[in-house]
């Protein structure tokens, strides 16, 4: 069986970024990753914290550069409480979270503004952020339309951030629905699978029938590689520090599972 790197080389391959609270700092190692190996994806999906780090990379920001951003970020960069009081302009939506989301919105403009891109259409890499639209109750696979709010609507975790409006609509977290991303895939669609294991308490997707099994998930298909990395420091908003932590344990196993294949990787029986 070939490796998983030379399997990826054979044919233009997709990119799937599961959700998972501050896992943009595994995914972005994961990035770098496929970044120091020569590889690159032909499309992104994200979820969550998969659409911050995809499509930030989507978008034109080198792996590299995006490591450095999120080296240097603190959480007074995002961290603006909602009872600090609100402004007459304020959607009511964002008001049912524990922070604004105002500051992450101005740094998603800080590190997209030199990249030019504005509009999901344009990004450098085609790339689909995947929301939950909660009037419909239904996933949403985004292809067009402006990406920061997607972004945002996509990372809007329930609970810390409020709903965002796209095109008119209230949508949330993509993993309420669709914690994989998978289902955005085309049907044989080959695809690369990052997916971050279900940490206590935010088993969000479980509340969605339909939203898919994490064992179905993170089954490798003819047409599927699938890469688990357990053991992650753990990353939280009074816990940034270990972020780097993540992505460099991130990015040394991702090398190490692109020299294996999927026969290397299963269970060894007694």
């Amino acid at each position: 069986m070939t490796s998983n790197a030379a399997w990826l080389a054979r044919e233009p391959f997709t990119l799937v970024l599961s959700s998972g609270f501050f896992g943009f700092f595994a995914h972005t190692g994961v990035l770098l990753g496929l970044e120091a190996a020569g590889l690159s994806a032909r499309r992104v999906i994200g979820v969550s914290a998969g659409a911050i780090a995809g499509g930030l990379w989507a978008s034109g920001i080198p792996a590299s550069e995006l490591a450095a951003a999120l080296h240097e970020l603190r959480r007074a960069d995002f961290w603006d409480p909602s009872w600090r009081g609100w402004g007459r302009d304020d959607d009511p939506g964002t008001r049912l979270g524990l922070l604004r989301g105002r500051k992450l919105d101005r740094l998603l403009v800080e590190l997209l503004g030199p990249t030019g891109v504005d509009r999901i259409e344009d990004c450098v890499v085609p790339f689909i952020p995947v929301t939950h639209d909660l009037l419909a109750v239904r996933t949403v696979a985004h292809r067009e339309g402006p990406l920061r709010p997607a972004i945002r609507a996509s990372a809007a975790l329930p609970g810390m951030f409020g709903p965002v409006r796209v095109g008119g609509r209230l949508h949330a977290d993509g993993g309420i629905s669709d914690r994989s991303g998978l289902r955005a895939l085309e049907p044989d669609e080959r695809a690369l699978y990052h997916h971050l294991p279900r940490s206590r308490g935010t088993g969000l997707s479980r509340l969605v029938p339909g939203a898919g099994s994490e064992a179905a998930d993170t089954r490798t298909t003819p047409s599927r590689r699938v890469l688990t990395i357990d053991e992650l420091p753990r990353v939280a908003p009074h816990q940034l520090q270990r972020g780097p932590l993540a992505m460099a344990r991130a990015r040394e196993v991702t090398l190490r599972w692109l020299e294996l294949s999927p026969a290397d990787l299963r269970p060894r029986r007694a």
